[in-house]
């Protein structure tokens, strides 16, 4: 039996595994759950996780638009697709990460996730090719009605929940952003996005232009110039890049010196705090950061090159998110002549490659536009409370996981700084904590909402994600926003995250639990 969160029924049950026929029987054969999460990447299980671990009681489903468990790691099939960030943050805390490499590659990474979801049943909960469209909050039944579209077959299937959990990233899964350069009609040769790589395109002895020079654009090339002819790296301007060790020796120490229960925790922290202990060094001493890592390039390029045309931006390093080459593969592939680097403009397209602004031509056979990404929040469901339509971009965060005004609602998003782990992990457990919460006091509800004597919701300017990255720019007026102080201000600093969201109570004075009665719902369905 199911039981509401604000309820004190001592049952509980797996999602139904029946499939979705017993759905779409009609209104009183709508399914309810007492938690919803959407999406079953890297955020989704370390979600389902918590509410296994921590709220046992409470009934859960996954639901996944994709047909398989991965999230961004197994859509992205580019060559060369790897962690931006260190594996010890960006892996789970209740599993950490075994393998050899700190900077992993995706396949190892997705087999990590699935490894963690089959092993705790989570895959279990999961309903494939579920495209959640639509959540519909009612005061009066506290709980969300949740429409979602059945991929590939067009139906709708009916869900409620007492609590929704959105873990779907924040980029649009169907395609990429590709600017309309001119002339790429005209182009005889073949147009890729790494959002969409075709898994027979073979590059081997081609020339090879790829458009960017963000993480994407930086993990393609090394790789791509390992069987094609020549790569070449077009961007506008450079982005600041760091090479590290694909291998941590920090890591072969702690583990060699520490049990394995020690040295899991004993490595996030480390890694957490040189991080953060980085970017705040970024921040305070942008100067110094910016000596360091041109230095660091000059020391693996070939002399005399010109570091300041291609290496070097225009802005402080973290204004936008800094690039990580493993053990310095960009520029081994620059050094040995395999990859080159051009910064100029497109001009236009032409039958044989891309004319720049300068008049130079590069020659290409195939052209990967490595030029960012579609933002979406919340995979575009639409929201509404009481019959009323919420637009996210006219609400500020309640620290950076739930919505002012919006009941019972959550969203995972991570660090733009760190590992994105590091904050979903305080989010998940803040949610179970919430939970607890309303089980104990016997509310159903729970909302972000500023208090008269308390003004610091008023929607601001400042962005959800904090960065100036193209991508992010684009689409900042579809985002929350944050307010002028705690708790709706967005830190990207972990241990003040720490403090604030695991440290502290959960009613804050900006949170309200209430307990809506419900007024029409028979008596016999009520649980005591």
């Amino acid at each position: 039996m199911t039981t509401d969160v604000g309820h004190q029924g001592s049952g509980a049950r797996h999602a139904d595994p029946r499939g979705d026929e017993h759905l779409l029987a009609g209104e009183d054969a709508v399914e309810h759950v007492d938690v919803l999460v959407v999406g079953a990447g890297l955020s989704g299980i370390g979600a389902a996780h918590h509410l296994q671990a921590e709220v046992p009681w409470a009934s859960y489903a996954l639901l996944e638009a994709r047909d398989a468990i991965g999230g961004t790691w197994d859509l992205f099939r580019y060559p060369g697709i790897r962690s931006d960030s260190d594996m010890f943050t960006l892996g789970y805390p209740f599993r950490p990460w075994d393998g050899e490499r700190s900077i992993a590659d995706g396949a190892s990474i997705l087999q990590y996730i699935r490894a963690t979801a089959a092993e705790a049943g989570i895959d279990r909960h999961v309903r494939y090719r579920h495209r959640v469209v639509a959540a519909a909050w009612s005061t009066e039944t506290a709980r969300w009605h949740v429409t979602a579209e059945q991929v590939g077959t067009g139906r709708t299937v009916q869900l409620t929940c007492s609590f929704l959990m959105s873990c779907t990233g924040y980029y649009r899964y169907e395609h990429g952003y590709t600017p309309d350069f001119a002339g790429m009609d005209r182009f005889d040769g073949t147009i890729v996005h790494p959002q969409q790589w075709p898994d027979d395109l073979d590059v081997q002895g081609k020339r090879v232009v790829v458009i960017g020079s963000g993480a994407t654009a930086v993990t393609l090339v090394p790789a791509l110039a390992r069987t094609a002819a020549h790569v070449t790296m077009l961007q506008r301007s450079p982005t600041w890049i760091a090479s590290l060790p694909g291998r941590n020796p920090v890591a072969d120490v702690l583990r060699r010196v520490l049990p394995a229960k020690w040295a899991g925790p004993a490595l996030r922290w480390t890694m957490a705090l040189s991080t953060l202990g980085f970017f705040e060094l970024s921040r305070r001493c942008p100067g110094f950061v910016k000596r360091a890592l041109l230095a660091g390039a000059r020391r693996q390029l070939p002399a005399g090159y010109d570091v300041a045309t291609h290496f070097t931006p225009r802005y402080d390093p973290w204004d936008q998110r800094l690039c990580v080459v493993p053990d310095g593969d960009l520029f081994a592939a620059i050094r040995d002549g395999s990859a080159s680097v051009v910064t100029d403009h497109i001009d236009t397209f032409t039958a044989t490659g891309v004319r720049l602004r300068s008049g130079t031509e590069l020659d290409a056979d195939v052209v990967v536009t490595a030029t960012g990404l579609d933002l979406l929040f919340l995979g575009g469901i639409e929201l509404s409370v009481d019959g009323e339509a919420v637009d996210p971009a006219t609400r500020v965060t309640y620290k950076g996981m739930m919505l002012q005004g919006v009941p019972n609602l959550a969203f995972a998003i991570g660090y733009t700084n760190a590992s994105w782990t590091l904050k979903c992990e305080l989010t998940c457990s803040h949610l179970t904590r919430v939970l607890q919460h309303l089980r104990a006091s016997g509310m159903r509800q729970c909302t972000p909402l500023a208090q008269e004597n308390r003004p610091h919701a008023s929607v601001g300017t400042d962005s959800l994600l904090g960065l100036t990255s193209g991508y992010v720019q684009r689409s900042a007026d579809q985002f929350p926003k944050q307010g002028a102080a705690d708790p709706w201000r967005v830190h990207q600093n972990y241990l003040r995250d720490v403090r604030s969201i695991r440290l502290h109570g959960i009613e804050d004075g900006a949170i309200v639990f209430s307990n809506p009665q419900p007024q029409h719902i028979p008596a016999a369905s009520a649980r005591a």
